[in-house]
């Protein structure tokens, strides 16, 4: 959607649709026009539509350092439901790690994994947590030609899947799930096959993985975005 004042656009907003949900991905306003409703005026646009067209679910992930993005969605009727926490794997981190992490499970052994592999074994099905909307299901579905993936198996089932796309000498990681209990073993194994590189894993909502378990594989902090979410009213 584009704002104008008479015949020059001022104002922007991008977004991703999908049955789910809508993303506002970008809403950007002229420095010589802000703060005089266009960016509001916007949004409620496409409330306006959305809530005619479908779907009434609206979300924005906003970086905590936009202050004046976070307003606008607060003054627009947006709540923030979580935030999503950027956290990276070092080198430096990983080195720290008790050996009996970084050994990997008793008996452990690893496969090579795709998208389609999860989903034949139901493990992309409705008990998926809930994740940022670049490494939703959808998502992961979507793109499952980019990605490549491991996991931890047994005789009777997977026991934990990392999915992921390089990234030079590193890693964004895009799926990462144990199904066992076993003190993060299994992830750490999956993690090792990676090599020496830093991994990036972007956006982590509380649902999916919580701080302290992120931290004891050696995952550190680096960021955050704030997730806001309206429902479509005319």
């Amino acid at each position: 959607m584009v704002a104008f004042s008479g015949a020059d656009p001022i104002g922007v907003l991008i977004g991703a649709k999908r049955p789910s949900g809508t993303l506002i991905h970008r809403i950007a306003v002229h420095p010589d026009h802000r703060r005089q409703g266009h960016g509001r005026h916007l949004l409620d646009s496409l409330g306006s539509k959305l809530a005619i067209l479908g779907p009434p679910r609206i979300v924005a992930e906003v970086p905590e350092m936009l202050a004046d993005a976070s307003g606008l969605f607060s003054a627009s009727g947006y709540v923030q439901e979580a935030l999503l926490t950027d956290y990276v794997l070092s080198p430096s981190t990983r080195a720290e790690l008790p050996r009996s992490l970084r050994a990997g499970p008793d008996g452990a052994f690893v496969i090579p994994v795709t998208v389609d592999d999860l989903a034949a074994n139901g493990l992309l099905g409705e008990d998926y947590p809930q994740t940022c909307w670049e490494r939703s299901v959808e998502t992961l579905t979507a793109r499952k030609d980019e990605i490549a993936g491991l996991a931890v198996a047994s005789d009777e089932r997977i026991e934990a899947s990392l999915l992921y796309i390089k990234d030079g000498g590193g890693a964004e990681i895009m799926s990462f799930r144990s199904f066992v209990e076993d003190d993060g073993a299994g992830l750490n194994h999956l993690l090792s096959r990676l090599g020496p590189g830093s991994f990036r894993f972007p956006k982590v909502h509380p649902a999916e993985f919580s701080k302290e378990c992120l931290e004891a594989l050696g995952f550190r902090p680096a960021g955050v975005h704030r997730l806001y979410a309206a429902r479509a009213q005319s």
